[in-house]
């Protein structure tokens, strides 16, 4: 049966509005049902497809009254069922958009205003286009002006929607890119931080859309942090939400970046990391750093020295051949950037070098301006060919075999700028020459043989110079060992244990204290060789050697299960994921620490842990321990019970006893908890275990109504 589609299109499309307008009349007293959200998410699919179906049939409307009359009613018709279907499909995206604004990620703004009003009035004004083309004054300027407005508005609400997704001026970033500010003059949180922030995170954390109820666009509200808490703990980014979050698999959906937006490759993970580890600081400048500072090298490799490299070159490009061929498995030459003639030549293997293998490059010798040859065995007689690169700007000789007695042959490079001479022998007297060249600008000496007295004479003969010296220990500094570290396997034991410490360094002594206080470096043990122990205990260790700053103090907990069962059965299927190591993870002795992501916690959501526990041989016991985390920025909370059972077979069981732990609140840190369940002596040959996770997380929880996740490593026996 052939559809009219004038009988039916004009009901669709007053439906639609009509539908429309209701969403916009009381969009907020609306409140999506879960059920109801994924719909409202498909809205960024779905929109590509009204958009292109509207522009083809605007194209078309925009040229219809040239079409000659025999071929202008088919033309019409054609172009009626393209629109038609485009406008129905745009009024489907709007409502899906209409969803998703609602959601907790979105809050009310110009961008996210202007998004809403473009595509409501992409629909409103191609319904009206749809409805009066049919009108005998539609003619051919109307066609035109309709056409053009509905265009531009479907530009805009496009516009708007990409600086939704994507962030601010997403469309004319590669161009309009902040320069790189030079790293004498740069801000750690400004110049490093900060933009890691705008190109990864703020397109889901600003004004417009601020999900999570986290903004990360000013220092005040990463301070502040969003609805699930404080973003980071200063100092501590072992328990910071940001690097937790960041750490989470890219399949969970509290991983950050969310899949299929620009994810933080490992250095700006090391970057963030290493911030809030130097208790984060917003004004600091990455010079103010110390020149080992970890944040500080990485900085580095991010800005760039107030060095001034000339864009334009005065000399030809090499030839493409000629470049081809001199690139080897042990050499590399590529252009400085793209359509520039000056070239960067670098070497990588200790045995392919030669001095031969550095005169191959005399074809190029005219367009090299940083040449690369860090732990070459380099000769002071290759510093003769060196110095025909007149265009040289970059020279590295680090850890090369040169003593220096080839360096005044560098004098004749005008043009260079920096020298990198770590690790060599060269001394003071051979580097003076060098310094009459105004162009040099930075040297590299550290871990040569140059003295504090030497650095202030070169400082002396060129004032401009930044000199690189590293760190030298002048007696004075202190530096910090690293903490004890443990050697034993496993921190549970059955019947007592024989604990042994280490530390990497000769000549430290490690004391230590059983008592939960930090030790001191005059009355708490000395560790000799191992320290036994029989009953739960929380050792704490600090490392001493003179002339050190001592050690941070490392806390390892021993806890006692008497009795190991000789099988396990896991009734409940572990959460996708926190499947730990199977099974047998609550039995292996093992451990988690406080992460949240530790492969060896087992978790469980939405249902109870249950499991049975079978020893061969009867047991008398009287306690059981889980040990949990509990960690209310990820929803992992207490259980709400806990019920011990016992008997000599598994049919047979009783219940021992139970408890109720203590739920937590809304400031709770990140903690290890042992939950015990005391009972009678009791002989058993079972025992089932049943943990019931919490139903709805309380109101004050950014994931309210929901359920909480409960976490398991082991189970102890006593």
């Amino acid at each position: 049966m052939k559809i009219n589609l004038k009988a039916y299109s004009g009901n669709i499309l007053l439906f639609l509005n009509t539908l429309i307008i209701f969403l916009l009349i009381f969009e907020n007293k609306l409140i999506i049902p879960e059920w109801l959200q994924p719909l409202g998410r498909m809205h960024p699919m779905l929109l590509h497809f009204p958009i292109v179906l509207l522009l083809v049939s605007l194209i078309m409307e925009f040229f219809q009254f040239k079409i000659i009359e025999e071929s202008r009613k088919f033309y019409r018709d054609i172009t009626s069922r393209i629109m038609f279907s485009g406008i129905v499909m745009a009024a489907i995206t709007v409502i899906m958009g209409i969803f998703l604004s609602l959601e907790d990620s979105y809050e009310p703004g110009d961008v996210l205003n202007w998004h809403k009003w473009a595509g409501v009035s992409i629909v409103f004004l191609a319904s009206l286009i749809f409805i009066l083309r049919s009108s005998n004054w539609y003619k051919n300027a109307v066609a035109k002006a309709g056409a053009i407005i509905l265009s531009l508005t479907i530009v805009l609400a496009g516009h708007f929607g990409a600086v939704l997704t994507h962030g601010e001026n997403f469309v004319l970033q590669p161009v309009t890119k902040i320069p790189i500010v030079p790293i004498e003059q740069a801000l750690v949180y400004d110049h490093v931080i900060k933009p890691i922030f705008q190109e990864k995170c703020v397109s889901c954390h600003s004004d417009e859309k601020l999900k999570g109820k986290l903004k990360l666009t000013d220092s005040a509200s990463i301070m502040m942090g969003g609805k699930t808490g404080k973003l980071f703990v200063p100092g501590d980014p072992r328990v910071s939400l940001l690097l937790e979050r960041i750490h989470l698999p890219l399949s969970d959906k509290k991983h950050m970046p969310p899949s299929g937006k620009p994810q933080l490759n490992p250095e700006e993970v090391l970057i963030l990391f290493q911030w809030i580890k130097g208790h984060q600081d917003f004004s600091k400048k990455v010079m103010d750093l110390p020149a080992d500072d970890s944040l500080r090298i990485l900085a580095s490799s991010r800005l760039k020295p107030a060095v001034k490299v000339p864009d334009e070159y005065d000399f030809a490009a090499a030839d493409e051949e000629t470049i081809e061929d001199l690139n080897t498995f042990y050499r590399m030459v590529s252009p400085i950037s793209r359509e520039s003639p000056a070239l960067a030549v670098s070497y990588f293997s200790k045995n392919a070098y030669n001095s031969k293998s550095l005169e191959e490059l005399s074809e190029i010798k005219k367009q090299i301006v940083s040449l690369r040859l860090s732990r070459m065995p380099v000769k002071d007689e290759d510093l003769k060919f060196i110095s025909k690169l007149k265009e040289l700007q970059k020279l590295d000789l680090n850890f090369t075999d040169i003593n220096g007695s080839g360096l005044q042959d560098l004098s004749a490079l005008k043009k260079l700028q920096t020298l990198s001479l770590s690790g060599t022998k060269v001394k003071i007297q051979q580097l003076l020459p060098l310094l009459n060249n105004r162009n040099l600008r930075e040297i590299s000496v550290w871990n040569t043989a140059l003295t504090e007295k030497d650095i202030v004479q070169l400082k002396k003969a060129n004032s401009s110079l930044n000199i690189i010296t590293g760190f030298k220990d002048d007696g004075t500094t202190l530096i910090q060992l690293s903490k004890p570290s443990l050697k034993n396997n496993s921190r549970v034991f059955m019947s007592q244990t024989n604990v042994q410490l280490n530390h990497p360094r000769k000549d430290v002594i490690i004391r230590y204290t059983l008592d939960g206080k930090d030790p001191d470096s005059v009355a708490s043990p000395v560790f000799k060789k191992e320290i036994r122990i029989t009953e739960n205990v929380m050792i704490k260790a600090k490392a001493y050697k003179a002339g050190w700053k001592s050690s941070e103090v490392s806390s390892f907990a021993f806890y006692k299960s008497a009795f190991k069962p000789d099988h396990i059965n896991l009734l409940s299927i572990a959460d996708i994921n926190f499947k730990g190591n199977g099974s047998k993870t609550l039995i292996d002795g093992q451990l988690a620490d406080s992460d949240v992501n530790n492969t060896n916690w087992q978790g469980f959501k939405d249902k109870d842990m249950l499991v049975i526990l079978n020893f061969n041989k009867a047991v008398e016991i009287s306690s059981v321990v889980l040990n949990s985390l509990v960690n209310i920025n990820s929803s992992v909370f207490p259980p709400i019970r806990i019920e011990v059972y016992g008997g000599p077979d598994p049919d047979n069981l009783k219940l021992l006893n139970s408890i109720n732990p203590k739920m937590p609140v809304l400031k709770d840190p990140p903690q290890i908890s042992k939950y015990e369940i005391k009972f009678k002596t009791t002989t058993v040959s079972y025992l089932k275990i049943i943990a019931k996770p919490l139903n709805k997380m309380p109101s004050w929880h950014p994931g309210k109504g929901k359920a909480a996740l409960i976490l398991f490593d082991e189970i102890l026996i006593n």
